[in-house]
């Protein structure tokens, strides 16, 4: 009697709780956003929270605010591919004050720590990767909020939204290695 090496390999591999790990594109997902986190938070290993905050290039960006940035956007994303646009807000009715708010988040700002902004990455982080897990289906699509940078009337499914948020962790990551290596000439690779 064949059996199905599918269900073999789901049965026998159960993730922390004792659920089934997931398998094929939930586990390439998983996979594939679990490395490009690592090396985002890799690029701020023995930093002060006052080194987490400067800026070694013309941009606005330091390694606190990018991490903060990504977390904001990953739990932006996720809450979108459940709850639609209407989490994400309006783009094209944000006034100078709402984009300056906005910017605060590329930004270390007083009383923030980098532990802290790595606390919540890891929460968002977390809630992702359940939300991955448990997704009825992953083809499901939302209309995208209104931006001048989104084409109207499009709609994202719930892996592309997942696989933006891929591109979007390891373009940052990248923004963090050159970053830190302008910091204090550390690598994350090479």
């Amino acid at each position: 009697m064949a059996t199905d090496a599918s269900s073999t390999s789901e049965s026998t591999t159960r993730d922390l709780t004792g659920a089934p790990a997931p398998t094929g594109e939930r586990a390439d997902l998983l996979d594939m956003l679990a490395k490009h986190r690592h090396f985002l938070r890799l690029t701020t290993r023995d930093l002060t929270d006052e080194q987490a905050g400067l800026r070694t290039t013309a941009s606005e960006l330091c390694l606190g605010g990018l991490i903060k940035h990504v977390t904001s956007v990953e739990r932006s994303w996720a809450g979108f591919i459940v709850d639609g646009p209407s989490v994400m807000g309006d783009f094209t009715a944000m006034t100078e004050a709402d984009w300056a708010r906005r910017t605060d988040e590329f930004r270390m700002l007083p009383g923030e720590t980098l532990a802290g902004v790595l606390a919540d990455y890891a929460e968002a982080a977390r809630r992702t990767d359940e939300l991955v897990v448990s997704l009825p289906d992953l083809g499901a699509t939302q209309p995208l909020p209104k931006a001048p940078w989104f084409e109207a009337d499009t709609e994202w499914s719930a892996r592309r939204v997942l696989m933006h948020i891929v591109a979007e962790t390891a373009q940052h990551a990248g923004h963090a290695d050159i970053i830190r290596e302008s910091l204090d000439g550390a690598k994350s690779m090479g």
